[in-house]
């Protein structure tokens, strides 16, 4: 018998004692929580930081935070307009997700610092945030920018996110794009669906040698034959 243990202590004062030591959040506290995180991702100005704050807003599911981010949803930068657009959709409010989609089709130059590299990484950002939002109603937003070299190497990870299966299709025609990096791209995407419809046309990439652009500059065929082992695995 283990040292310490008194088998005369009943199991449910035990119980009772562990639920006695963890702290409960009261909703003052949740409030004081909600307040602190909002005024941090209204002070943040570093897109990525500030993302990262907007997921703990969002994970307290607290809507009443929305009145006080609505200004944001016209930022100046248009990565932080998109990172307030996220924390609205992923909470309900259909203004974020116009927010976003609307931030992806700009590409206006609306400032002398809004070059044409940072529309189109703006416009990178918001296509990355629906892959993070996983809200279907992207997918047809998302598929005619598959096309759009400017966005298209991160379209097909936001595809495989969202996980709507409409998306297989265009994916599998994405499989025969000029770019080795967006037919390896496209490859993860389909693993990701789990699209088994996909093996046909995975298997013709078997002898394709390509070089890619990311990811230790692995080949094509590397890539696909990763896929390949794993959706024939799929029951």
């Amino acid at each position: 018998m283990p040292r310490h243990h008194n088998p005369k202590i009943p199991a449910i004062l035990i119980v009772g004692l562990i639920s006695l030591a963890v702290p409960t959040i009261t909703r003052a506290q949740e409030d004081d929580s909600s307040a602190k995180l909002v005024t941090d991702f209204k002070n943040e100005r570093i897109f990525w930081k500030q993302f990262q704050i907007a997921t703990k807003i969002v994970a307290l599911r607290d809507t009443r935070v929305l009145i006080e981010l609505k200004p944001l949803l016209n930022d100046d930068d248009m990565r932080l307009r998109a990172n307030a657009g996220f924390v609205f959709a992923a909470l309900g409010d259909d203004r974020g997700f116009e927010t976003i989609k609307a931030v992806l089709n700009d590409v206006s130059y609306t400032s002398p610092t809004r070059s044409g590299e940072r529309v189109s990484a703006d416009r990178y950002y918001a296509a990355h945030l629906f892959g993070d939002l996983k809200d279907k109603r992207a997918v047809p937003i998302l598929i005619p920018l598959l096309d759009d070299g400017r966005v298209n190497h991160i379209v097909p990870w936001s595809l495989g996110q969202i996980g709507d299966r409409s998306a297989i299709p265009p994916l599998i025609r994405e499989l025969s794009d000029k770019n080795p990096d967006m037919r390896v791209l496209s490859v993860y995407a389909l693993e990701t669906l789990r699209a088994k419809e996909a093996l046909p046309q995975l298997r013709s990439l078997l002898s394709d040698n390509e070089t890619i652009h990311f990811d230790g500059l692995g080949t094509v065929s590397e890539a696909a034959r990763a896929a390949i082992a794993k959706l024939e695995s799929v029951p």
